[in-house]
């Protein structure tokens, strides 16, 4: 069954029923000590010092004796709110085909602040990490830039465009990976390309770029081929149509959902956008997946979200 919005709020009434749908999650197999690996643990409860309940379970091996929450080591570590509203706000971003705003979740979810829904929404799309999979069968790659000219105020006399680039590879009928690069130099994509496409492809088509030549030739010999958009934009087996409509869609999404986003945060949206279109077609796991993966996710604090290098506003 797919879980939508309204699954949600029907299916997991109680914190209880969240907390127990997380523990499955994160353990299918059964609960095990995070400290020590057993499987030997007790499940209670117990109040904080604000009176909120707290979940948690308790090791039994004489060696170890330690409590641990079912939120430690996760995206969820820490969190003020309560877990039917992490459930929510999943529900929300993972079946919004073009994004949804961290404004309109707080909207949607009645959250108290601003700032808590956009932590909120980037820890999930933090956990939107595809598993690493090498594109194997006949590959499109393309690049696109997102944003507008910027003039700084330190160059207002000397107006120039600041991009981001965006490399996107898609496996003709599978998955699509969309990766936030630094610049389309060869220094940059090639090592990009080879980390995300195996050397036992078919066949790789590109545009007439020239970084794509010298990038491709080492580890795919004899299986690039380049087309002419100032000639055609495909014939028959040799187009780039498929990342061309990928590309589309992410930047409808970006222009109609978001308006605004930081370059230094342009990587959590490619993560979304990638995430979300391989499961397309299985509407069903789509909602697990994103759990099952939040439950696996290392935390990411506020003050490190903010911490980056200076954002750099595309207006797009």
């Amino acid at each position: 069954m797919a879980m939508r919005l309204m699954d949600v709020v029907r299916t997991l009434q109680t914190e209880d029923e969240c907390y127990q749908f997380l523990i499955n999650s994160r353990w299918p197999s059964g609960v095990c000590c995070i400290h020590c690996g057993s499987v030997r643990v007790s499940k209670f409860n117990t109040l904080g010092k604000t009176g909120k309940v707290r979940r948690l379970f308790q090791c039994l091996e004489n060696e170890c004796k330690k409590q641990f929450s079912p939120l430690v080591g996760t995206i969820f570590s820490d969190t003020k709110l309560p877990l039917k509203t992490w459930l929510m706000a999943v529900a929300l971003i993972v079946h919004a085909k073009k994004g949804i705003s961290s404004m309109q979740v707080q909207r949607h979810l009645g959250l108290k602040s601003y700032r808590t829904a956009w932590h909120l929404t980037h820890r999930i799309r933090r956990a939107m990490v595809e598993d690493g999979e090498l594109l194997s069968s006949v590959t499109e790659i393309d690049e696109t830039y997102v944003g507008a000219k910027i003039i700084r105020k330190a160059d207002r006399h000397k107006p120039r465009k600041e991009k981001a680039v965006v490399l996107g590879m898609i496996e003709r009928g599978g998955r699509v990976r969309l990766i936030h690069v630094a610049d389309a130099t060869r220094a940059t994509i090639q090592p990009v390309i080879e980390e995300n496409v195996s050397p036992w492809v078919s066949r790789i088509y590109t545009d007439e770029h020239p970084t794509y030549p010298f990038s491709l030739k080492e580890n795919f010999p004899n299986k690039h081929v380049s087309i002419n958009h100032s000639r055609t934009y495909g014939k028959g087996e040799d187009t780039t149509n498929h990342i061309e409509n990928v590309f589309s869609l992410f930047k409808r999404g970006l222009m109609g959902s978001f308006h605004r986003v930081s370059y230094k945060h342009l990587s959590r949206y490619c993560y979304e956008f990638s995430f979300r279109f391989n499961r397309r077609e299985v509407e069903t796991e789509i909602f697990a997946d994103t759990i099952k993966s939040m439950a696996n996710t290392k935390p990411m604090m506020y003050r490190k979200l903010i911490s980056e290098f200076p954002p750099v506003q595309a207006s797009l």
